[in-house]
């Protein structure tokens, strides 16, 4: 069994984040190089979710992330994601049991702060280190509950990859590939679109450095929060990679992104 595998999000390598625009700026959604059937089917994936314009005014998130096998949890941390000035805090234990919190703005790992078993970190490589690490968890950890929202994002492909049965449900295969963002830009996915509902239920995935087959996960659980919603787990076998106590934020306080 494999762990849960890292994953590309389009909008972490894009260079015109910074702390003023985040995520949230407005972006021309280009289409060029994709399937004009898979952009269609992508559009009605997120009307489903509630919508582009709801999806552009939600300002904050708050969630956790995590991953268990069986009845035992493995991993687990606490995000929260200011989308319009790209601030950024993740606080969870490590795997030699410290506990972390890393503060930063998504996009940028040149500055920041963080904390190990409630001490502050000065020395500057371990706190450049650990805000790579930040950067790292928020690009993994929002691709797993984002991704449907993300489909037209710039440096996206999208091709129609035909469609399928599966329990006697028919679903669309868009194939997903990028073109110079993310982490892992050689990362490919099939995500699979239920026709009845045009809500994503499954997607399989060949990592950067990896070879096939691909590895496949449900997406299941659908909430919703604020009129959109969100999936909170994905199943493979015996693992569950959850993403659970979800919040759509209006505004955050101040300290959330400059205190323990």
């Amino acid at each position: 069994m494999r762990g849960v595998p890292r994953l590309v999000l389009a909008c972490a390598a894009l260079a015109a984040i910074t702390a003023n625009a985040g995520c949230m700026r407005k972006v021309e959604r280009d289409t060029s190089g994709s399937d004009p059937r898979a952009v269609a089917i992508a559009d009605r994936v997120l009307e489903t979710l509630g919508g582009r314009s709801r999806w552009d005014a939600a300002r904050g998130l708050r969630w956790t992330f995590g991953s268990m096998l069986g009845d035992s949890v493995r991993s687990s941390r606490r995000h929260a994601w200011d989308r319009q000035s790209g601030w950024h805090r993740v606080e969870g234990v490590n795997r030699q049991g410290q506990r972390f919190l890393i503060l930063h703005t998504v996009g940028d790992t040149t500055q920041g702060s963080a904390w190990m078993d409630g001490q502050r970190i000065e020395a500057p490589d371990s706190l450049h280190k650990l805000v790579k690490r930040g950067e790292a968890l928020w690009v993994n950890d929002t691709y797993w509950m984002l991704m449907p929202y993300k489909l037209r994002d710039p440096g996206v492909t999208l091709g129609y990859a035909g469609d399928t049965t599966m329990a006697g449900t028919v679903y669309d295969r868009l194939a997903l590939s990028f073109h110079d963002v993310g982490l892992t830009p050689g990362d490919h996915y099939w995500v699979y679109v239920n026709r009845g509902n045009h809500r994503v239920e499954f997607w399989e995935m060949v990592l950067q450095g990896e070879q096939p087959p691909p590895v496949g996960y449900t997406w299941e659980g659908w909430e919703q929060h604020a009129g959109l919603w969100f999936p909170t787990a994905h199943r493979r076998d015996s693992v569950n990679v959850f993403t659970n106590q979800i919040e759509v934020v209006p505004e955050f306080a101040t300290k959330v992104f400059s205190e323990p």
